[in-house]
């Protein structure tokens, strides 16, 4: 593998703060010539902007019919910290590595969000254990929007354990360090393989303890917790068409479907400038 993950060790004080997620401010940050930090980079937002979604910003678990997503914003966390990053990824998609903490940082652990990101989690049907669960969604997921890599192509950023959504049922939006890490260096090992997959710009420490039951036994135990970015060309998946389907919204349907495939292949070869994003 050619991607280098840098786990840092360093201990430092927790950072304090109010629990609001801020605004990055163009210029709040000077980065060196020619770099781009994800605080200054510029945000889409297709599936936002074509699909039709609930706008009130609130996290309480609940059924959202008639709805692709829902616009929310991540939960801040106690002490970001990058402690991963992939370097290739970094550079394909035209973003530098950050410092281990910083402006940067704070955006890759949901505690900012810059003016052109509109952060939202996307609701979806699905079977779980061979069953029709009916609305799932993304219960600790939240996309900050799509960015332009360096071959034009669009992906989309997502934060894994930012915190609950209106999709998160009983659960609370948190991931913890082992599964996230698993998740960060098994979606890049699998990226090399040639197995295509999502693939993993950065883990960040949150500075936060999630309970879990690491082993089903009945015995939860408070374990450090973590946010892993993840990154795909599009997280539009089946569930997203059956939860229409399943629950008879049939409402401009037809239009719905267009647009998620429109948001999920956004050229097409008749009218793209760049074949390559499309063959």
């Amino acid at each position: 593998m050619t991607f280098r993950n840098s786990i840092s060790t360093r201990q430092t004080s927790p950072r304090t703060g109010d629990n609001d997620v801020s605004e990055v401010k163009a210029g709040d940050t000077t980065a060196p010539q020619g770099s781009a930090q994800i605080d200054q980079v510029t945000f889409h937002n297709s599936f936002v902007d074509e699909l039709p979604g609930e706008i009130a910003q609130d996290n309480r678990p609940r059924q959202v019919p008639g709805y692709c997503y829902s616009r929310v914003a991540p939960t801040p966390v106690r002490d970001p910290h990058l402690l991963a990053w992939s370097d290739d990824l970094g550079r394909f998609l035209g973003i530098d590595r950050p410092s281990e903490r910083g402006p940067a940082v704070d955006i890759l652990a949901g505690n900012a969000v810059v003016p052109s990101m509109k952060p939202f989690a996307a609701r979806y049907g699905g079977h779980q254990f061979g069953n029709w669960a009916g609305q799932l969604g993304d219960g600790r997921a939240i996309s900050l929007g799509e960015v332009t890599a360096t071959d034009g192509s669009s992906w989309e950023i997502q934060l894994k354990g930012a915190g609950p959504t209106p999709y998160s049922r009983r659960a609370d939006g948190r991931a913890v360090l082992r599964s996230s890490l698993r998740e960060f260096l098994c979606s890049e090992a699998m990226h090399y393989l040639g197995v295509p997959t999502t693939r993993a710009l950065s883990l960040v420490g949150t500075g936060d303890t999630v309970v879990r039951d690491m082993f089903y036994n009945g015995d939860p135990r408070p374990e450090p917790g973590a946010i892993v970015a993840r990154v795909a060309p599009t997280f539009i998946r089946f569930g997203n068409f059956q939860i229409m389907t399943a629950l008879g919204e049939t409402d401009n349907k037809g239009s719905k479907v267009s647009a998620i495939m429109s948001c999920a292949n956004p050229c097409t070869c008749q009218s793209c400038n760049n074949r390559a994003c499309c063959d």
